[in-house]
């Protein structure tokens, strides 16, 4: 079950939503509505689910109950557990490919199934556990409120990955406002159109490109079709996020901000600050500074940040083209450490920006091409090295008038060009969501729109939905 589907707005939503707000045992029904919205997509996978949750409480509590020596003994125990977990699932058929091509044999399809969200949800394990570790927070003796926390099916499968810090005063007591809840439409209204009308409207230019033999890739075809994944990708997760953001308020939660306007970035450094944040600042809080973050001179630091974005490859997939995905960015993130962040700062501001956009659309064709061979051939047609377009091939038969329109529309608003000019024109704005990366809720102002732009956006979403028969969300494989 996916938030851009008939049955979840037409259906579960509205059920879940009554039985919520009219009874008085908002954990326990949220946790009910949770395990059926996962079961509906997962089935068996819950009981996995349900013996990481067992597992963790009883290791939360023997990490607080311990003495000093012995704490993070078992928080490495612990954390291996989980991450054990995750690679049977995740990286089992990945190491033995990996390990059959450096043997010269056939490698054996083990299939193993990869339950959906199981690395946001291993994530949000691992930093409950730290933070006990850290004695940030006391461990969770209520069963059900930590499934609560990991199982609430607005961030269940795709995240954002919110911290127990982040939400542990909600679990406990919280109040469901007029306020809250019409924040939570707006942000579930704005990002179905972000999903609906440009993620899914670009798709098949996207689709199209990486479905050419390299022959046929043309420089026309090359930078259209990457265009268009960039726009997907974007709106498609920043879309999920946030309607989850949204859920979450009409339930009386605030979860962090994800994203920040990502391609209006004058680095990579910058970019990673703005994408994806729950991740980026997770994986700095506790992988980066644990390493020694850049405590340790130039050469610690470019370790570190390697040692980083290798895993922030691995985490996105358990293939090649992810791992160098995530070096590439690491390696200009560390040049900009060393040097280039100066240049950067003295540039006029457009460079700086397409400097960013250009590395991070080279970046998303090695994340959507299947093999290195296909991502080489799309990276040298956008550069002028491409094929010849074989056949009657016009652009008018993939590229379709609404592609033509969300793409164009999909640039302009990628930018912060909405809420400059909301700001201009006066429009009220209210707190909105908690910053990612800080215990305390650092808060951000959302404007507030006029209702029958909403109300417009919502039906014209709807309309589209009855008509498409499929819309996956891009991350729910990850």
């Amino acid at each position: 079950m996916v938030f851009s589907s008939v049955v979840f707005v037409f259906y579960f939503l509205p059920l879940f939503l009554t039985i919520y707000y009219l009874t008085g045992i908002r954990n326990a029904v949220l946790l009910t509505g949770s395990a059926v919205f996962y079961v509906w997509g997962e089935g068996i996978y819950l009981l996995l689910l349900l013996g990481l949750l067992v597992f963790n409480r009883a290791a939360g509590v023997w990490i607080e109950q311990s003495s000093d020596r012995r704490r993070a003994l078992i928080l490495s125990i612990s954390i291996l557990a989980n991450v054990l977990v995750l690679g049977i699932f995740k990286y089992s058929q990945f190491l033995v490919d990996v390990a059959s091509q450096a043997m010269g044999t056939d490698a054996p399809r083990l299939g193993i199934h990869l339950p959906l969200g199981i690395s946001f949800f291993i994530f949000q394990l691992v930093s409950y556990l730290v933070e006990v570790h850290r004695r940030s927070i006391s461990a969770e003796r209520s069963f059900v409120r930590l499934s609560t926390y990991v199982m609430m099916f607005p961030h269940l499968v795709a995240g954002p990955i919110v911290r127990y810090t982040d939400i542990e005063g909600e679990l406990k007591s919280r109040s469901v406002t007029s306020e809250k809840i019409g924040l939570g439409i707006q942000y579930f209204v704005v990002g179905l159109c972000q999903k609906v009308m440009i993620a899914n409207a670009v798709a098949p230019a996207a689709d199209h490109l990486f479905g050419l033999p390299p022959g046929e890739i043309t420089t026309s075809i090359a930078w259209l079709g990457t265009v268009a994944y960039t726009l997907q990708i974007y709106f498609d997760f920043c879309g999920y996020s946030n309607m989850a953001i949204g859920l979450a308020f009409m339930l009386g939660f605030r979860f962090p901000k994800n994203f920040d306007y990502p391609y209006a970035s004058r680095s990579i450094t910058e970019f990673w600050r703005r994408w994806h944040m729950s991740l980026s600042f997770w994986f700095r809080d506790y992988v980066y500074i644990p390493l020694g973050g850049s405590r340790g001179g130039h050469a610690a630091t470019v370790f570190n940040l390697a040692v980083v974005f290798f895993v922030t490859g691995l985490w996105h997939g358990a293939a090649w083209t992810f791992i160098i995905w995530g070096l590439f960015h690491g390696l200009f993130v560390i040049l900009e450490r060393l040097f280039l962040a100066d240049i950067l700062r003295r540039i006029p501001t457009l460079a700086a920006r397409c400097y960013t956009l250009l590395v991070v659309m080279i970046g998303w064709v090695l994340f959507r091409a299947d093999n290195f061979g296909e991502a080489k051939a799309v990276v040298s047609a956008m550069f002028g090295f491409g094929g010849q377009s074989q056949g009657w091939n016009p652009i008018w038969t993939w590229m379709t008038p609404e592609c033509v329109v969300a793409l164009c529309v999909g640039s302009i608003i990628c930018f912060p060009v909405i809420p400059a000019l909301l700001q201009r024109m006066r429009v009220r704005t209210v707190e909105g969501s908690p910053e990612p990366g800080s215990r305390q809720h650092t808060i951000a102002l959302v404007h507030i729109l006029p209702a029958p732009i909403l109300l417009i956006g919502a039906v014209i979403s709807m309309t589209l939905l009855a008509g498409s028969l499929l819309n996956p969300f891009l991350y729910f494989r990850f």
